[in-house]
């Protein structure tokens, strides 16, 4: 797990975070972590799939040729 050193935090800010902390009956270490997850955090993280396919609503779709080709691969030629 990583760690991260604050340097140069106002006195204000630590006692305000300690007395937060104290209210969510938590470490000021705990208190710290919660506030930065939240505030990393998507609230409505993309989804790839959903996006594509509201795209291709979006736009009448497209019929694609899926059938898989079964003729032999080729090798590959490195010259």
């Amino acid at each position: 797990m990583a760690a991260v050193t604050i340097r140069n935090l106002a006195e204000e800010t630590h006692r305000a975070l300690k007395q937060r902390a104290a209210r969510h009956g938590q470490s000021t270490e705990a208190e710290i972590r919660q506030i930065l997850d939240a505030a990393v955090r998507a609230d409505n993280p993309l989804k790839v799939g959903s996006a594509l396919a509201a795209f291709g609503a979006e736009h009448g779709g497209l019929e694609l040729d899926i059938t898989r080709d079964q003729s032999p691969m080729e090798p590959a030629t490195f010259e």
